[in-house]
């Protein structure tokens, strides 16, 4: 698209171009959008680059166009072929034996590589060719030197494809994993909320019904000052952990502390302990309020052994640790002292609305502080470390089991904004936009999800560090991760403060950068990825994710045909798929039966028109006839299902049971390397885990599975299930993905 740079409007579309902003895109229903300048500027702006006014659009574009750098910040080539990279020399180089280009590369696992390259002038673009021979996937640093001139930047080498198991490529098994939201896992150990142990007794389970891994919610660090803010997908930080999901009583020092075991058995206490492990709900004020209690005393039961023998296994093993983690641990803890701080003296839980001076990382008064809270600061560490090692406990018993994949993790779009990422780095987190959705069928207003996402410009500048950071560390302990709206690693719908989604946009992000880490990492790590891409997917998206070996998400409740609606066999699913019935966003099978969602949302009146419920009923009557017609098709339901199986009420529990396993059955026979069971549906729960378009009105994230997992694994319906999921899985074997 051409644009008149001379004309306002022309002037503000090229600015916008040039900073991959898009003017356009097509909607979910197949319309061309137009992105108006007034949300152009906002965009812009967002992105560091003023454009409120013609003079701000032309300074913006003109620094655009200067740049001092020889090389790029970063360069990516991909395993098994050169690196053609740009060069922009300061000055011409006169003399013909000066035009070689010498070029050295220092390797990430130490030794050197180097040779001569000579420049190629294309389009009045320099670039040169360099062989990759010696050269390892990795992080390597190269340097380019032509006469007097040098320069170094960050070379990364990458795989084309992601890493798949070894059993996917010899056809030898189709993996199947359990999925849950950790929270909700009933016990009679925990303390009101699931923890790394119930995941650790999930696996003794799963593993037993022929599981291969254990799907979770993401374990992002939340808010420990603020027990009410909920959603995993909103987190302080996606490096860290929630230690909301630490079992306390397998804390080491916990068995060997008398003060803490008298704490935790004082009758006061043991009566708080029962009522929230009791509650129907997850009282996360109250969770938060009895493990903070109990784990401070650990810490300080910790500390003062540490002082003893300073060189002790547990002393020596958190040094390591924090070591390990380096400079983002320390920043984070800082900031959780900080908040609880801040909190506790009435500035409020956002750092936005604390004094200026606290909002500068590298401010005096922040610099005091870390001083004068050490304790604190250690303490958020201290916790950081046992949740990393509860994880990975948990990961090892689930090998020890001989589940193949383990863990499977969650990864967010974005952050909360008054959290420690974007407190922390502020250069790298836009703060005049947040990411969101544009209107579609089942959201017509659009949706601002109110999370912080990365500057797409400044993240190249950083070399990608803190993408790599964040993908690194939701893969360690996991044989699996999901990357939540993956095609946010090409697009992101942003939308500006203070407007709404109708006045939102795209802007492009570096995909096939962020693909070729996300690859590289995989491999490190030997860790699957899926991509969960559902909504607005551009033209030609899955196909190339699935190219790069990352898996596609399939949800059962999306694959259908267009015009007729009917249900796509299993055979339509790609194998390089995660395969779902539902998510936790949907309803599960019980509540699609009984509508019961859409109960909820005429209760809390999220109708935007009177005909909204009726349309919503006919089209869930649909819903329910189509999957019947498609199950009796594949011969997972007798021809007088619809007859038994009504709707709502009026379905029987053994009905409801033979439905569930149906429709899993029916799922089994994809050629999809994995397929995803939610254990809400195996409960056959009726409620779902969130409700879009609510945060308090609907009790999401809080909802307790409704009998233990002992009860559930023994229950006669879930056996027979998983039974036929692994012969689902089983039946006809012995093609490579």
């Amino acid at each position: 698209m051409s644009f008149d740079p001379t004309n306002s409007s022309g002037a503000l579309h090229h600015l916008a171009e040039r900073l991959g902003v898009y003017r356009q895109y097509v909607s979910a229903s197949g319309e061309t959008c137009t992105v108006n300048d007034a949300s152009l500027r906002l965009l812009c702006t967002a992105l560091g680059f003023n454009a409120h006014s013609d003079a701000a659009i032309a300074a913006s574009t003109g620094s655009l166009l200067e740049t001092n750098a020889l090389v790029d910040p970063v360069v990516l080539a991909t395993e098994g072929h050169p690196l053609v990279t740009a060069w922009r020399a300061a000055q011409p180089v006169a003399e013909p034996v000066d035009k070689a280009v010498r070029w050295r590369i220092t390797l990430e696992q130490g030794g050197v590589v180097h040779g001569v390259a000579t420049p190629v002038i294309t389009a009045g673009q320099t670039t040169i060719h360099i062989a990759l021979d010696g050269v390892a996937n990795g992080y390597h640093r190269l340097t380019i030197s032509q006469g007097g001139q040098s320069a170094s930047t960050t070379l990364i080498v990458a795989p084309h494809r992601g890493w798949t198991p070894l059993h996917w490529h010899t056809g030898a098994r189709r993996d199947w994993s359990i999925t849950t939201q950790l929270y909700s896992l009933r016990s009679d150990h925990n303390w009101g909320i699931g923890d790394f142990s119930d995941l650790t007794g999930l696996a003794r389970h799963a593993a037993a019904h022929g599981a291969s891994s254990i799907g979770l919610n993401p374990l992002h660090a939340l808010f420990p000052a603020n027990p009410r803010h909920l959603s995993p997908y909103s987190p302080s930080s996606r490096v860290f952990l929630n230690p909301v999901y630490i079992d306390v009583e397998t804390v080491p020092e916990f068995a060997d502390s008398v003060a803490v075991r008298q704490l935790v058995d004082a009758p006061a206490f043991r009566a708080r302990l029962q009522a929230a492990r009791s509650s129907e709900m997850v009282d996360y004020e109250a969770v938060w309020a009895l493990k903070l209690e109990v784990l401070h005393a650990l810490f300080a039961e910790f500390s003062d052994q540490a002082k003893q023998e300073p060189q002790g296994n547990r002393s020596r093993a958190f040094q390591v640790f924090k070591v390990q983690a380096g400079a983002e641990l320390a920043r984070f803890a800082l900031f959780e002292a900080l908040q609880q701080h801040m909190v506790d003296d009435g500035a409020g839980l956002s750092w936005h609305a604390w004094p200026a001076a606290f909002r500068d990382i590298d401010s005096g008064e922040v610099t005091t502080f870390r001083a004068t809270h050490a304790d604190a600061i250690e303490f958020s560490e201290f916790l950081q470390w046992e949740a990393d090692r509860q994880l990975g406990a948990a990961a090892s018993a689930m090998r020890a089991l001989g589940m193949s994949t383990g863990v499977y993790r969650d990864v967010a779009v974005g952050v909360d904004p008054n959290g420690a990422e974007a407190w922390g780095d502020q250069a790298l987190l836009v703060s005049g936009a947040s990411v969101g959705a544009p209107p579609d069928d089942y959201n017509p207003k659009g949706q601002d999800w109110g999370l912080t996402p990365f500057n797409p410009i400044a993240l190249r500048q950083r070399a990608y560090a803190p993408f790599i950071a964040a993908i690194r560390a939701n893969m360690r302990h996991a044989g699996a991760v999901r990357i939540d709206h993956v095609i946010g690693l090409k697009r992101l719908f942003w939308v500006p403060t203070g407007t709404g989604p109708a006045a939102g946009g795209y802007v492009a992000y570096p995909y096939d950068d962020l693909m070729a880490i996300v690859a590289l990492e995989s491999h490190r790590q030997q860790c699957l990825v899926v991509g969960e891409d559902l909504g607005t997917v551009p033209e030609g998206f899955r196909e190339d994710a699935i190219s790069r070996a990352l898996l596609s998400y399939r949800v059962l409740m999306f694959e259908r045909a267009d015009g007729d609606g009917a249900f796509l066999p299993p055979s339509h699913y790609p194998e390089l798929a995660a395969a779902a019935v539902s998510t936790h966003d949907l309803p599960t099978l019980a509540g699609l039966w009984a509508g019961r969602d859409l109960e909820w949302r005429s209760t809390l009146a999220l109708y935007s028109d009177l005909d909204g419920a009726r349309r919503d009923g006919e089209f869930r009557s649909a819903t329910r006839s189509a999957l019947i017609a498609a199950l009796q098709a594949h011969g997972e339901l007798p021809p007088d299902a619809a007859e038994r199986l009504g709707s709502g009420a009026r379905t029987s529990t053994e009905s409801l049971a033979e439905l569930i396993q149906a429709a899993h059955c029916f799922l089994a026979k994809a050629p999809s390397r994995l397929m995803l069971v939610q254990i809400e549906d195996l409960a056959s729960e009726i409620e779902q885990m969130n409700l879009p378009g609510t945060v308090d009105q609907h009790p999401n994230w809080r909802r307790k599975l409704g009998c233990s997992l002992d009860h559930l694994f023994n229950d006669p319906a879930v056996v027979r299930t998983t039974a036929a999921i692994v012969r689902g899985r089983s039946s006809g074997l012995g093609q490579p993905a």
